[in-house]
């Protein structure tokens, strides 16, 4: 009832959106036309992609999602915590995080063939997230995405930007591999609530995956 109440006044202007637009986000146009040089590091990366963690294995608290070797996840930042070889692993695609305004958690997220991750939700609107296709096997609409009632799929270079407080699902369907790179930011708001915001977004930060 609190977080609702703090959220209602933090983002009452938007608070009900799930996708937004990317024009309201510069920077979006520049990773995508850099999106190549992500992409050439993290082919290497899927040469040896057993070796790359479980997404229960590093997220403790999210283990209820996923089982198995379904979902690897390769982290690059948490929340302040930075993965410092596997950012020296990727020198490319940090360079590019680094455009991205308020960034706090990034990493390639790669779904098996067939895999489904079950509805599911954030904890707090005070972060966006942010996909850029990478890898994005068809026919179109295999790899897809539920927020609230809205669905969207992705395209290889391509962004999508939503609010992952509201539920939402994946899909797989294809016989191939999919990879993102997934980015959590922080949510635009006016001064002073972007204080707020911004400290309980540090708080968050204090605890592990």
């Amino acid at each position: 009832m609190i977080r609702e109440l703090i959220e209602k006044t933090l983002f009452y202007r938007d608070g009900d959106k799930t996708f937004f637009e990317q024009e309201a986000f510069p920077w979006v146009t520049s990773i995508e036309a850099e999106w190549k040089a992500i992409r050439k590091e993290l082919d290497v990366l899927m040469v040896r992609r057993e070796e790359i963690p479980n997404f229960q294995d590093v997220s403790k608290a999210q283990k209820a999602l996923t089982e198995g070797d379904q979902w690897k996840t390769f982290w690059f930042y948490s929340f302040g915590n930075k993965k410092k070889e596997n950012c020296a692993r990727c020198p490319e695609t940090v360079r590019l995080l680094h455009r991205i305004p308020g960034m706090k958690s990034a990493m390639f997220s790669i779904l098996a063939p067939r895999k489904y991750i079950a509805p599911h939700r954030g904890p707090y609107k005070g972060v966006l997230r942010y996909h850029l296709g990478l890898i994005i096997p068809g026919p179109e609409g295999g790899c897809r995405i539920r927020v609230g009632n809205d669905v969207r799929c992705w395209k290889e270079g391509k962004s999508l930007i939503f609010d992952d407080s509201n539920e939402h699902e994946v899909w797989n369907d294809t016989d191939s591999y999919r990879v993102v790179l997934f980015v959590d930011f922080v949510r635009p708001t006016i001064f002073p609530l972007s204080i707020a915001n911004r400290a309980i977004i540090w708080g968050r930060g204090r605890y592990p995956l």
